[in-house]
Formats: structure tokens, C-alpha cells, sequence
């Protein structure tokens, strides 16, 4: 998990390239303008969700990992907490290969706080439960990309 602000993205030059094309194409391109879906970057290889909800109470939200992708959540608009632990220190139940979902069960090991341009990548190891309200329920707008894990 890493987490940040694209404001200090000079401070990860470590970062792989495919993750940095993500930042360079958010850069380039009025995400916060884009409709709800998912749309294509370079084929199956790396795409982007865009997601509006409103926010709510932990206890309506489900853990979720992937295998074969990674997550960069990209906060567009608002504020939302995601709760994360380790997959190893939860219940795992079947994986859905056709959705890249693994669901999970068990207690947040930590949470971090999303708000305008801060972002949060996920690896597989990385269970994460999105949509918690930081307060009082908002409706956000994030950018979600999807890299393929080569």
C-alpha cells in the first residue's frame, strides 16, 4: 500500500512505470469530467474506472483484494476513508476470477483518509474496504485505474 498526494509525486520516482503512466494520463486528461465507467487506457492492460457514490457507514461495505490487478485510487472530488489490512491476517473466501475479486473478511488493520488529488495503490496483499464516510456521508467522484500485473 502507498499512499500520497499527486502534489508530491516527485517524491516517487521509485514508483514503476506503468503506475506513473497512470498519474501522467490524469494529468493530461479532465478525469473529473469523464461519465461513470470504465474506460480503456491500453486494452486489458491498464483501464480506468470512474466511480461516484455516496459515502456510508463501514458495516454496509464489503473487504475486497485482487490478483491480477493492481488499484490506484485517484480522489477526484470529496472525501472518503478506505479501511485496509494484509489479506494474510483475514479470512479469505473464493476468488472470482471473471471480476478479479477476492472478498474478504475481518477487522481493519488501518485506514487512511482520501481527499482531493490523494491517491492509494493497492497490491494484491492489500485488503481494502472503500466507501466509509469520514464524517458525515458525501457523494465522491475517483478515478480508479487498473493495472495489469505482468
Amino acid at each position: 500500500m502507498i499512499f500520497g498526494n499527486v502534489k508530491d509525486l516527485e517524491d516517487y520516482n521509485f514508483l514503476p512505470e506503468e503506475i506513473k503512466r497512470c498519474f501522467a494520463y490524469a494529468k493530461d486528461h479532465d478525469l473529473i469530467g469523464y461519465e461513470k465507467g470504465s474506460h480503456t487506457i491500453d486494452g486489458d492492460d491498464l483501464f480506468v474506472n470512474i466511480v461516484e457514490y455516496e459515502t456510508t457507514a463501514r458495516e454496509n461495505r464489503f473487504w475486497e483484494a485482487h490478483r491480477n490487478y493492481l488499484d490506484l485510487h485517484l480522489m477526484l472530488r470529496g472525501k472518503e476513508q478506505i479501511d485496509l489490512n494484509f489479506i494474510d491476517n483475514m479470512e479469505q473466501k473464493e476468488f472470482v476470477e471473471k471480476d478479479d475479486f477476492l472478498p474478504l473478511e475481518g477487522p481493519e488493520n488501518a485506514h487512511v483518509v482520501l481527499t482531493d488529488k490523494d491517491f492509494l495503490i493497492c497490491y494484491p496483499k492489500d485488503g481494502h474496504r472503500t466507501a466509509i464516510a469520514a464524517g458525515d456521508p458525501v457523494v465522491i467522484k475517483k478515478a480508479i485505474f487498473k493495472i495489469k500485473i505482468k
